[in-house]
């Protein structure tokens, strides 16, 4: 009986001294981190950020100097960046704006994942250490005629600079913002002033009409002032059913492909698709494919492969932020 309790006794002993010497390294790897993380922005020279903005309760808006990026940019086209040389996850992120003249290029995301937490926590002076771009090929503009631009949620950010082309093209111009509630609808007052009508519908009906995106899609279709081209951009579910909501009407559809990459140059096949049978990828075919083409079913379930790694990794991280504010607190 006494030797079980001296065995009880020594294993919570050894537990506690498990439970501090995590603590303490833990709190040392933050300040070694942030001191590293100091110095690196004390050098800091490119890739600054300029602004900082919070457009929805997940979704940021930052503003970057890349003065070489934003002089060859042009609507439809990506960056890839990583936050870190330490290997470092490297994500694809549209540019949904530039200009030329300050050298700043826009960068709009939303908070998803590991990189995007820690993108999110970078502020005004702060630089990204790798950016890589403009890759993919440009959206192809001209005068269609009536061109329809379908936005799901954070597809509004990449179709920004198209709607934009599309317009100055001397297009008529009809956008459809769509969302899940009104707090993920961003760009609306954007969108608005350069579309000839706008239609914002969520999910929920909290704003605008309350329906899918693909009901007003079609009924437009139906229209006698049908478009001449679709182009729709969001999560690839979205895509897919806009792509077959015009399929009868036989209306030309453009979707913007978000796929996982990691070199952004076609070399490590981590961004392939199959579209009309054959295999693209969508760092250098695309981004933009023919949506009547696209085996979306394939795409989502290649996606959805990493979805459980990548939410293991979000929740560690987010515990570990948790973790070492309390210790930094003293509590």
């Amino acid at each position: 009986m006494q030797i079980e309790r001296v065995m009880i006794f020594n294993l919570k002993k050894t537990a506690d001294m498990i439970v501090y010497a995590f603590s303490f390294w833990l709190l040392r790897c933050s300040h070694i981190r942030r001191r590293h993380t100091q110095q690196r922005m004390e050098n800091c020279e490119m890739n600054k950020i300029v602004s900082k903005e919070q457009l929805s309760e997940s979704v940021f808006k930052i503003v970057v100097e890349a003065p070489l990026i934003a002089s060859e940019r042009r609507p439809g086209q990506f960056i890839i960046l990583s936050l870190d040389d330490d290997y470092a996850e490297r994500i694809p992120l549209t540019i949904a704006d530039a200009d030329p003249d300050s050298g700043t290029i826009s960068l709009i995301f939303q908070v998803v994942g590991r990189t995007t937490l820690n993108l999110a926590d970078l502020s005004v002076g702060d630089c990204i250490d790798n950016l890589l771009g403009p890759l993919g090929k440009p959206t192809h503009i001209e005068r269609f005629g009536h061109v329809l631009c379908v936005c799901g949620g954070i597809g509004a950010a990449p179709m920004y600079p198209i709607a934009q082309g599309m317009k100055k093209s001397g297009n008529k111009l009809s956008i459809i913002l769509g969302a899940r509630n009104s707090s993920l609808l961003i760009l609306e007052k954007e969108m608005e002033k350069i579309a000839d009508s706008l239609i914002v519908c969520t999910d929920d009906g909290s704003k605008g009409r309350k329906c899918l995106v693909t009901e007003p899609l079609e009924e437009i279709c139906k229209s006698a002032d049908a478009p001449n081209l679709v182009v729709a951009i969001g999560p690839p579910i979205m895509m897919k059913f806009c792509s077959e909501t015009t399929r009868p009407y036989k209306v030309p559809t453009v979707v913007s492909l978000n796929t996982i990459m990691v070199d952004g140059t076609g070399m490590c096949g981590g961004c392939r698709v199959t579209v009309g049978n054959e295999t693209k990828f969508v760092c250098v075919d695309g981004p933009e494919f023919d949506g009547h083409l696209v085996d979306f079913d394939n795409m989502m379930k290649r996606l959805n492969s990493y979805r459980p790694v990548e939410k293991e990794h979000f929740e560690h991280g987010c515990r570990l932020k948790k973790e070492i504010a309390k210790l930094e607190s003293g509590r």
